[in-house]
């Protein structure tokens, strides 16, 4: 009996391989709710490169509509886990808002007003509710769902946020109704060193309106 056979059998290149491949194509692309009606088993000539010879994926014709959100899609899937967090330690003082909400504006790399209003409540809180110049961690990152996540940590675990009253005007505290006007959510995290303090915010610019003059406290990139 030829050898061949069993390499036939285990190669991933029988029709039934192909078939199945389609199949899980099929699928995946139905999850994202794309349809390419001529994806198929190509059983053309153009296979017989292939040993043992069995056949292509043809994606065939989709419409203009198909192919961006298909694109959309992939680029979702590639760019997304490539970029890491923003993760910077520093000491919370007043004067290192200005750097960090520029950091911030380079990091998205896309109008932030929302996401800098935000970080900036989150280390004011801490250098009002625990002290000025205690070390904090802040991390940004965009999550699944077309969602920014900031966290900043600090040592003091006892020491909860406390909501008080401010002006949007306010540099040093415009209050915890901030983030539940602006934020999707938020919430405390306690651990033996320190507790977090997160939230959430959608991708793009929700809150010009809400925010008022607090442009003038975010700051414009600078020329590269």
């Amino acid at each position: 009996m030829s050898s061949s056979n069993p390499a036939s059998a285990t190669s991933g290149n029988s029709v039934y391989d192909i078939t199945l491949c389609v199949d899980d194509l099929r699928a995946a692309l139905s999850g994202h709710g794309i349809v390419l009606p001529s994806l198929r088993v190509d059983l053309s000539s153009f296979a017989g490169a292939y040993r043992p010879p069995a056949g292509l994926v043809a994606l065939g014709n989709c419409n203009a509509a198909t192919a961006r959100r298909l694109v959309t899609v992939l680029r979702g899937l590639t760019e997304t886990p490539s970029r890491p967090p923003l993760d910077v330690e520093l000491p919370a003082v007043p004067r290192a808002l200005q750097g960090l909400r520029r950091t911030l504006r380079r990091y998205l790399d896309a109008p932030c007003s929302d996401v800098q209003l935000c970080l900036t409540e989150l280390v004011t809180n801490v250098i009002r509710h625990v002290g000025e110049g205690t070390p904090v961690r802040v991390r940004v990152a965009r999550t699944d769902g077309r969602r920014i996540r900031v966290e900043v940590t600090d040592p003091a675990g006892q020491a909860l946020p406390v909501s008080l009253p401010g002006t949007l005007d306010d540099e040093q505290g415009r209050g915890l109704a901030l983030l539940d006007a602006v934020a999707l959510r938020w919430g405390v995290e306690q651990g033996v060193d320190g507790k977090t303090v997160w939230c959430e915010l959608a991708e793009g610019e929700r809150v010009a309106a809400l925010a008022g003059g607090a442009e003038r406290h975010s700051d414009a990139m600078p020329a590269e």
